[in-house]
């Protein structure tokens, strides 16, 4: 059965979001992990405090970057079991978006002395 046929569940997509990796892993290592799935456009790895342990790859085909998250969801790398994801945008912004209201929020308890506990 020719792959192109099959249908794929409406999350899969190119561009794949990986957790719990080695804080030192090298650019030359993720290509040689996720690279023996098929072809990648680019990988973005996490340098910030907050982003350090993760990485974005995306694939040039949708078929490579599904068959990369079902074989490398718990592979082990550097005894880290790797956390593979398909990137979903919504999710994301979600949570940019909840941490700037709860930044706005402390900012008008601050200017107006409130506390944000209640009695």
């Amino acid at each position: 059965m020719n792959r192109r046929n099959v249908r794929l569940p409406p999350e899969v997509n190119r561009a794949i979001y990986v957790r719990n990796l080695p804080f030192n892993i090298t650019s030359e290592e993720m290509y040689d992990i996720f690279g023996k799935y098929g072809a990648i456009r680019q990988i973005r790895i996490g340098v910030t405090k907050e982003t350090r342990g993760t990485a974005f790859v995306v694939y040039e085909d949708i078929y490579d970057a599904k068959n990369a998250v079902d074989h490398l969801s718990g592979f082990n790398v550097a005894n880290r079991y790797l956390i593979v994801l398909y990137y979903q945008q919504s999710k994301f912004t979600k949570k940019i978006d909840q941490r700037k209201n709860e930044e706005e929020l402390d900012k008008m308890q601050k200017k107006y002395g409130v506390s944000g506990e209640q009695k």
